[in-house]
């Protein structure tokens, strides 16, 4: 009886470690069918279905779009759960088409961008728990995409849309209209946003662009406007409510200029302003009085841990020996991040 439970363990393991490199994809009612590449997974979505991406890596081609309201949930892209086997990469760019409104990204690190809105309006898609490149909204008819508890390493263009875009380390960004830029941590002022000739040719660059929008709470580093070869703003726009941010220069009201002038005394790890994981932006003992007021980890927070809510395993009960019927009883409880 143990050596043909034993083997029955083994198999067990076997099939589950096996299937563990394939994706998962579950429909609203329950049934899971298991795809080879994310290219056939998210060819053979329905409507509302979920994918789970195990760790590992996944390549798409942008000749790949996502026309349903889909999830994807990866295991996270600086992983630590016990049971996940390494972080999700995307290679490429992940495309949400029309027909996608309400989808969802979470938990993977993405080589090029998340592009919404590219043949029509795309309304209500989530980024939340990933490492991106940039985020690019196509079509300004798009309405509410939301960027959440992100690493966007690149300049990111919101199309003239009101997307609400909170608690991330970001690059620059711009093109926000009528929305919401708060608690972020804004590390670069190269945001293009304008060029004009005077005395030569010249540039202007903002670290965001925003019109008729909330900018408020974020941590912003780029200095004081300087004119060099170009011109560098913190925040550029017109009628946009910017309240209580931390920053250099004097810009909207209650803003915040840290007294030290060097931002890596600020930061435990500054990083050189690297958006990078190794980063960690909780503000040192001497300036912990800001860290409920400014930044990623003020209003509603920001998960060091970046996990999706992807199920894994609390619990679990595997009785000695079968049953008088040959079967083997297994307990199994499964717990989601939230």
């Amino acid at each position: 009886m143990k050596k043909i439970l034993l083997t029955m363990l083994i198999a067990i393991v076997a099939v589950t470690s096996m299937r563990a490199q394939r994706i998962s994809v579950v429909t609203s009612d329950g049934e899971t069918t298991l795809y080879r590449t994310l290219q056939e997974a998210i060819g053979a979505v329905t409507d509302g279905c979920v994918i789970y991406l195990p760790g590992g890596g996944f390549t798409i081609s942008d000749d790949v779009k996502i026309t349903k309201r889909v999830t994807i949930i990866g295991s996270g892209h600086k992983a630590v759960t016990d049971n996940v086997d390494g972080n999700t990469t995307i290679s490429g760019n992940l495309f949400f088409n029309a027909g996608s409104s309400q989808s969802a990204v979470m938990g993977c690190y993405l080589t090029g961008n998340v592009v919404i809105g590219e043949d029509g309006a795309v309304n209500d898609v989530l980024v939340r728990y990933c490492n991106i490149n940039s985020v690019q909204v196509k079509n300004s008819e798009c309405q509410e995409t939301f960027v959440n508890q992100n690493y966007i390493r690149g300049t990111s263009d919101f199309g003239s849309t009101n997307a609400e875009i909170t608690h991330n380390i970001l690059h620059s960004l711009g093109g926000v209209n009528n929305g919401i830029i708060a608690y972020n941590v804004i590390l670069s002022q190269y945001c293009f946003f304008s060029q004009y000739t005077y005395n030569g040719t010249e540039s202007r660059y903002a670290a965001l662009k925003a019109d008729l929008s909330k900018i408020m709470n974020n941590i912003i580093i780029p200095t004081d406007n300087t004119i060099r070869i170009s011109y560098y703003y913190a925040i550029n726009g017109s009628s946009n409510s910017i309240v209580k941010n931390m920053m250099r220069n004097a810009y909207g009201e209650d803003y915040i200029n840290p007294s030290d002038s060097d931002w890596s005394n600020i930061f435990v790890n500054y990083n050189g302003g690297a958006i990078n994981t190794k980063s960690d932006f909780h503000f040192k003992d001497e300036y912990k009085d800001y860290e409920n007021q400014v930044g990623i980890y003020a209003g509603t927070g920001f998960s060091d841990e970046q996990k999706a809510p992807t199920p894994y395993i609390i619990e679990k009960e595997i009785d000695e020996q079968t049953d008088a019927q040959g079967r083997l009883k297994i307990r199994i409880s499964v717990k989601a991040n939230q």
